[in-house]
């Protein structure tokens, strides 16, 4: 069957696919654990300056392999818990990744594989993808960061109208309501996303590290605080090789060519 995730690298982008086409890449122990991996990985390799997370075959992921969690009782707990477990580590090194995360999310995404999108910086969608929680259908609570991130986006009300009823959403209703970016034709997918990464991948690679500790932060401290840490990231941002090339070639009306440095 080969490997449950590929990590395919191309100049500074890495590319970590989920790889269970023939489950819709549905999320287990073992995805988990490979997942948490390549991502690990990738954040601390300095060649690697845009990573990018998609699925193979017709889905993002349709969430949790439900034929592994089918148990119930005191079984049911202790599966859940170390399930959920890996899950919040992958969803905690996506977000605390000192590069760009692009969700590529090629089909459905369900559950966990919602969520796992949600947790990434941005996330652009194919024209035929979808977007639903599905717990409720099986009898669950969400999990993955999916109330902490579809609250801060939708608010409550919203959020719980999704969660309730199990809506699915368009790739084009998902963009409207700001949970994706960029909604791409099927057939130019792959070359736009591409072509998205590749511009990210020669950005400013430590300013956009930093931006990204700040916009972590932003909704759980007050304004003040936020405003010194803001002060001290720009001041440290100055000192680098991308700044001093930045601020060259807007003198010397040049495109600037970045480090990640």
């Amino acid at each position: 069957m080969g490997e449950v995730v590929q990590v395919e690298r191309n100049g500074g982008v890495a590319t970590i696919r989920m790889n269970r086409p023939e489950r819709m890449n549905a999320y287990n122990p073992e995805m988990g654990t490979a997942m948490l991996s390549a991502v690990s990985e990738a954040s601390v390799d300095p060649s690697i300056r845009c990573i990018v997370l998609t699925g193979a075959g017709r889905a993002f992921s349709a969430g949790g392999d439900v034929e592994f969690m089918a148990t119930s009782g005191e079984e049911a707990h202790g599966r859940f818990l170390d399930l959920a477990m890996r899950l919040h580590a992958l969803i905690a090194s996506l977000r605390k990744a000192p590069k760009p995360v692009i969700a590529a999310v090629n089909g459905v995404a369900a559950g966990a594989g919602f969520s796992m999108a949600l947790a990434c910086d941005i996330a652009v969608a194919t024209a035929s993808a979808r977007f639903t929680l599905g717990y409720q259908n099986i009898g669950l609570s969400p999990d993955g960061g999916m109330t902490f991130f579809l609250a801060r986006t939708l608010g409550t009300q919203r959020a719980m109208e999704m969660t309730l009823f199990s809506k699915v959403l368009s790739a084009e209703q998902a963009a409207a309501w700001g949970l994706v970016q960029q909604v791409i034709p099927d057939a130019d997918f792959a070359a736009q996303t591409a072509a998205l990464a590749e511009r990210l991948a020669g950005g400013p690679t430590r300013a956009y590290a930093r931006a990204k500790e700040l916009y972590n932060r932003a909704l759980s401290q007050p304004l003040e605080t936020q405003l010194e840490e803001e002060r001290q990231s720009i001041a440290r941002s100055a000192t680098t090789r991308d700044f001093r090339e930045g601020v060259g070639a807007f003198l010397e009306k040049r495109p600037a060519r970045f480090e990640g440095r």
